[in-house]
This record gives C-alpha cells, sequence and structure tokens, in this order.
C-alpha cells in the first residue's frame, strides 16, 4: 500500500508539474514574441514621425535619434532609399546587404503608400515603414536581433527544468513521507488485527492523525470489547453449562442404578427414584432449550407471530405452572391481575419472556421466597404494565448494564445455588426489542428487584 501511495502521489505530481511547465513554456515564448513586436513597432513608429518629411538638412538630428535607438534598444536602424541605396544608418550594413534589401522588397511587395509592416527573417524582426526624406520616398528599416529574445526565452525555459526537475525530486521526498505517515497507522491496524485474530484481546488499535483511520481505530476497539466480552461469557457459559450438565447427568445415572439394583421391585421407592430422573432429565431439557431459543432468537430464524390475545387469563395460565414450587419448595407467589386485558404480540415469544422473568425472580429472591406478580392497566398511558419483584439482595448499578447480556449470570446476589444458564435475560431482551416494548429494571442493594415490561393495550376486537 505504501509502494502504491508513493506511485500514485509522484506519478500525479510529475504530471502537474509538466503540464505546468509546457504551459509556462508556450506563455513564455509567446510573451517574449508580443513583447518583441510591441517593442520594434514602438520603435518604428516613433522614429517614422520623427524623421518623415524632414530634408538633408536635418540629417545629423536624423543620425542622433537613430543612434540613440540604436544604443538604448539594441537595434539596428537603415534609411534608405527604394532602390537599396543606404542615407543613413546606425551600423553599416553587412556584406549580406543585397539579401535583406531582397527579403526586404519581398515582405513590402512593392508598395509604396505610408504605412508600416512587421516580418520575420532568419534571425532579425524587421519593421519596415514608408517615409518622405529630403523630398524623395524612403524606407526605414528597423532591425532587432531575435537573438537576444532567443537567449532570454531560453535562460527562462532552463530555468523552468531545472525548477520542475527540483520540485519532482522535492515532490517524490514528500509523497514517500506522506506514504508512510497515512500507510504506517494502517499496517499497525493490521497487525493489532492479527494479533487480536490469534486470541490476544489485550492489544489496542492506537488512534491516527487522521480522523477516518482513528474512527475506525475506535470502532476495531469497540468491536475488540466485544468479542473479548462475547468470549468471556462463552466460557463462563461452558463453566456454568458443564457444571448444570454435570450434575443431572450424575443423578440420572445413580438413580437408573438404584432402580435397576435396589428399588426395581419396590413400587413406591421405584416412582420415587424415577421421579427424580424425570426431574433431572426436565432440568437438561430446560438447559437445551434456553441455548437453542438464545441461538434461535439471535439468528432471527423465528418471525414474530403477532395477534391480539388476553394478557390477563395468558398471565394466569403460566403462574399455575409455578403451582408445585408453593408445594414443593415453599415459594410464595403475590399476584395482583386486572382483569380482561387484551394486548397485541406474538404470544409463543410473550409466554418466554413472562416465564423468564419470573423464573429469574424465582432464582433471585430473598430467604422468605416471596415473588410478587403484577398486571395493571395504564389506561391514560394506553398501556399495560407488567411487573414482578423478588426480595433478594438486589443489583448494584454497575451490574444493571450487564444483566441483559448473552451468558451474563450474577455471581453474588443470590441466597441459594441458581440454575440456569444466564441466557433468559438476554432473550427477554432480544424478544421485547423486537416487538418495540418499553422494559426494564428498578433495584436497590437490600431490597430486591423490580423487572417491568410495558404491554400496548389494545381492544379485545380491533378493526380490520
Amino acid at each position: 500500500m505504501q509502494v502504491l501511495l508513493w506511485r500514485y502521489f509522484a506519478i500525479f505530481t510529475i504530471l502537474v508539474i509538466t503540464v505546468v511547465a509546457i504551459v509556462c513554456f508556450g506563455i513564455l515564448s509567446s510573451a517574449y514574441s508580443t513583447q518583441a513586436r510591441e517593442r520594434i513597432s514602438t520603435i518604428g513608429t516613433g522614429l517614422t514621425l520623427f524623421v518623415d518629411g524632414k530634408t538633408s538638412g536635418f540629417t545629423g538630428e536624423v543620425g542622433g535619434e537613430m543612434n540613440r535607438y540604436a544604443f538604448t534598444e539594441g537595434v539596428d536602424i537603415v534609411l534608405l532609399t527604394i532602390d537599396g541605396a543606404s542615407l543613413i544608418y546606425t551600423n553599416e550594413p553587412s556584406d549580406d546587404w543585397q539579401s535583406v534589401f531582397g527579403e526586404l522588397n519581398s515582405s513590402i511587395n512593392g508598395w509604396t503608400e505610408r504605412k508600416a509592416l512587421i516580418y520575420s527573417s532568419e534571425s532579425m524582426l524587421n519593421y519596415v515603414s514608408c517615409i518622405t526624406f529630403n523630398n524623395q520616398q524612403c524606407y526605414l528599416l528597423v532591425r532587432y536581433p531575435m537573438f537576444i529574445m532567443m537567449e532570454s526565452v531560453r535562460s527562462m525555459q532552463l530555468y523552468i527544468v531545472i525548477i520542475a526537475v527540483v520540485a519532482i525530486v522535492i515532490a517524490f521526498i514528500i509523497s514517500y513521507i506522506l506514504a508512510q505517515r497515512i500507510s504506517r497507522p494502517i499496517r499497525d491496524i493490521s497487525g493489532t488485527a492479527m494479533r487480536m485474530a490469534k486470541g490476544d484481546y489485550s492489544v489496542q488499535f492506537a488512534s491516527a492523525e487522521f480522523e477516518e483511520i482513528a474512527q475506525l481505530s475506535e470502532s476495531l476497539n469497540y468491536a475488540k470489547d466485544e468479542i473479548k466480552k462475547s468470549d468471556d461469557f462463552q466460557k463462563e457459559l461452558l463453566a456454568n453449562v458443564s457444571h448444570d450438565l454435570r450434575t443431572p447427568l450424575t443423578m440420572i445415572k445413580a438413580y437408573a442404578s438404584m432402580v435397576k439394583e435396589i428399588s426395581g421391585d419396590d413400587p413406591v421407592k421405584r416412582e420415587k427414584h424415577l421421579q427424580v430422573i424425570i426431574d433431572e432429565a426436565d432440568r437438561l431439557t430446560g438447559l437445551v432449550n434456553d441455548i437453542l431459543n438464545a441461538s434461535k432468537v439471535s439468528a432471527g430464524l423465528s418471525e414474530l407471530n403477532k395477534k391480539v390475545f388476553n394478557l390477563t387469563e395468558f398471565l394466569y395460565g403460566i403462574m399455575n405452572k409455578f403451582d408445585y414450587l408453593q408445594e414443593t419448595s415453599g415459594y410464595k407467589f403475590f399476584v395482583d391481575i386486572d382483569p380482561n386485558l387484551y394486548t397485541l404480540a406474538d404470544e409463543e415469544k410473550i409466554y418466554q419472556v413472562i416465564y423468564n422473568l419470573i423464573s429469574n425472580a424465582v432464582n433471585y429472591t430473598g430467604e422468605d421466597k416471596c415473588v410478587y406478580v403484577s398486571l395493571k392497566d395504564c389506561p391514560e398511558e394506553g398501556r399495560i404494565k407488567f411487573a414482578v419483584r423478588d426480595t433478594g439482595k438486589g443489583i448494584s448499578e454497575e451490574e444493571k448494564e450487564h444483566i441483559w447480556d448473552r451468558y451474563y449470570r450474577s455471581k453474588d446476589a443470590h441466597a441459594r445455588p441458581v440454575k440456569g444458564t444466564g441466557l433468559g435475560l438476554n432473550i427477554v431482551k432480544i424478544i421485547l426489542q423486537a416487538h418495540s416494548f418499553d422494559f426494564g429494571v428498578n433495584s436497590k442493594i437490600g431490597e430486591g428487584s423490580t423487572f417491568y415490561v410495558d404491554f400496548p393495550e389494545v381492544s379485545s376486537t380491533p378493526a380490520n
């Protein structure tokens, strides 16, 4: 990536500098040519006005003016007759004067009107005008050596080339430095990601001066924390499930052996031992179902099948499932349920929600084994409030952030061994979020916890 970035920067810089250099070359040549034409035109026009109409008595003045222009402007000036005889000149006509005069005649094409013409010869820029001197028609010829202009242009072009080369070298260096600065944090992120992929979650994706890369680092750090959290939860799940599965499996095997070897012929003992086997098998089924339900709901494999149903009767039906705890374990359920309340939801999913919340309260309630369940109508708000309260040790503010996480199970807030995988509240969260229902928990240390869900209230026979 660094090589590619450096290459692209360098190519782009070379193209820009090359285009600028070419444009400067063209502008420079054109500007100098235009400037030379304007310059020789100014000289020629000034001399034409000064010389035109003069007589031989002004020869000295005319010659002096011509020499002044020649000295200050670097030009050659000749006043000649129409047949090519030189009258006044600043430099003696050269050996190739006839060819110079031939070029002049070819350019003016024999005209004798009072007008001026600028034309180029091999190495000269020429200005010629037709004037009257000493009562005869003459030509005023101003010659500007092109090599002076060309030398200036070449010098400037050489400077442009040198500047362009220096700029390209500097651009190569700057582009290399920039490519390194851009690619270095990406290489660092890549290396850190490789370490994380190998299971090292202690890594930290470093920030960078570029906003986009800094945001990427923050996102990767967040993802790393979530992956680590999930990995820790899964390890905890394996430990919990291993422990929870081992106990009922051991019990099933032990009591099956007892039935086979001891109580097979004793109906009372056999019935008791078989009931233990059935209970432990149910416990195993519950553990497996929790894991499967969490995976199924998280993966979105089950669609919501909403319908209107009587939430009051529905809740009574669920409460009946917990009667055996009152009879066998001394639990007390205090129920406060308003009659004939209807809601719109997926009945099967809501069963999981309410059952899991009540089971959670059973697991974490205090030594008095009291659980309080309420379903109250709030018509002014158009909702039905379900709440279940335990009398346990409560949940700390710090722990509240995690109780809805997958595989999380409180380690300190219960007074007896807790059954389960830590998936129950996560299932509740996923289902209620899919329904867009408000839910939460209120708790204080030492005062127990209250979990609540707000169901929408609807008519028992809603309009189609």
